[in-house]
């Protein structure tokens, strides 16, 4: 009955497209919403589906709690929650933990805002300084891991990188203002199968892996350098300076060419080859770059050989040829847009780009700025969609969407 899955929040294939779904383009509040269902507590983890189950995690106020007001920390319970499908009922729900966060958040930002994955035979909820819980597909636990110490993050503006799932592994990130570090554990058991330091300050980035001559990389973005690492064992592979700081975006590939991008107080992206080795500064290795026009919060989206990004946390987007670093179109301005946090997602020959307004705009899947429709849930989002088979999963910050052509 389920054709496709989305089992991480960069979908299938890291980079942000589905191969096979083919969800609406048109919805509302009221239309097209096959089911929507209130989530408690906050979180900007984006859902993740497997089959016939839907998986979101959340921070809600614990018995007796306030939550967080922006000044005050209260305990909360750490959530992942299971939904059916076809119905939106919660199939279960599980408190990872119980805790009072150790330090603040930015007011735009929760405390569960590292998106779940899965592998189909496990879930994986990772809720940084509060531990990482494997769960089986039914909500029985299998293992944690909450020995990894507190984070601390720039100016307290909180947690959320997300793991990644491959080859037996679940990779880890751990940059704050301590001591970093990106960990592969064995996805099974818990147990560390390696630690690899990184000098780096807070990001928020999530590991992306790829594959070049038969060897599997992980790539991370930096501050102080964007990093290949060889997956088997965490040694560093190669290394090119960042030139942006706190970076949030996470990598994709095409061909030997892999594509890193971060825009926060400084504008860099670059498409650097992966079998270079050492420094790439300089070297052959550099494909292109770009210093303008490259995104904050929304990690870049790539959909066959077109690359979209956006300017910092604007609406304004660039759709670029990604083995040449040449764009067709430049900061284009998205009507019914500002402020973007959710990734720009693609299927079926259209992207989608959603503002925190709740509004999404959908495009075309081209070369030329074509717009064929906007979409409001009157909801906030911050959460990146997930297109599945005919359905896209919306999580605001109230409520899970299920958006499904009714007619």
């Amino acid at each position: 009955m389920w054709g496709g899955n989305w089992a991480h929040w960069r979908g299938p294939a890291g980079n942000g497209s589905s191969p096979d779904a083919k969800p609406p383009i048109e919805w509302s509040a009221t239309k097209n919403v096959k089911w929507k269902v209130p989530i408690p507590g906050r979180g900007s983890g984006s859902p993740v589906i497997w089959e016939n189950k839907v998986f979101v995690v959340s921070a809600v106020a614990a018995k007796g709690g306030r939550g967080f007001d922006g000044e005050r920390l209260s305990k909360l319970a750490f959530k992942l929650f299971c939904f059916d499908r076809e119905t939106g009922k919660i199939l279960w729900q599980k408190t990872a933990i119980t805790a009072t966060p150790h330090q603040g958040t930015h007011s735009t930002n929760g405390f569960a805002s590292a998106s779940p994955c899965t592998n189909g035979k496990h879930v994986y909820a990772h809720f940084g300084s509060r531990g990482l819980y494997c769960y089986t597909m039914d909500g029985e636990l299998v293992w944690k891991r909450d020995d990894f110490g507190k984070m601390d993050t720039r100016n307290a503006f909180g947690e959320g990188s997300s793991p990644t799932l491959e080859g037996g592994k679940i990779l880890v990130p751990w940059d704050h203002e301590g001591p970093s570090s990106l960990y592969a554990l064995n996805c099974l058991t818990g147990k560390t199968i390696w630690q690899t330091k990184r000098d780096e300050p807070t990001n928020w980035c999530t590991p992306f892996v790829v594959e070049n001559r038969g060897a599997k990389q992980v790539v991370m973005n930096g501050q102080t350098c964007i990093r290949g690492y060889e997956l088997e064992t965490g040694k560093e592979l190669w290394r090119i300076a960042g030139k942006a700081q706190r970076p949030v975006t996470s990598a994709v590939a095409i061909n030997d060419l892999v594509i890193v991008a971060s825009g926060f107080r400084g504008s860099y992206g670059g498409a650097f080859r992966l079998g270079g080795r050492g420094d790439l500064k300089g070297t052959q290795n550099v494909v292109w770059s770009w210093d303008k026009n490259t995104p904050d919060l929304a990690s870049p989206l790539l959909s066959g050989k077109l690359l979209y990004m956006h300017k910092a946390k604007s609406a304004s987007l660039s759709c670029v040829n990604p083995l040449t670093g040449d764009a067709y179109y430049t900061a284009a301005r998205l009507p019914g847009l500002s402020t973007l946090y959710a990734s720009p997602v693609a299927a079926n020959g259209r992207v989608y780009i959603t503002g925190r307004s709740g509004t999404t705009v959908v495009i075309k899947d081209s070369k030329k700025l074509e717009i064929i429709s906007t979409n409001s849930l009157d909801e906030g989002v911050d959460a990146t969609p997930a297109p599945v088979d005919d359905q896209l999963f919306i999580r605001g910050e109230r409520h899970l969407f299920c958006i499904e052509d009714l007619n």
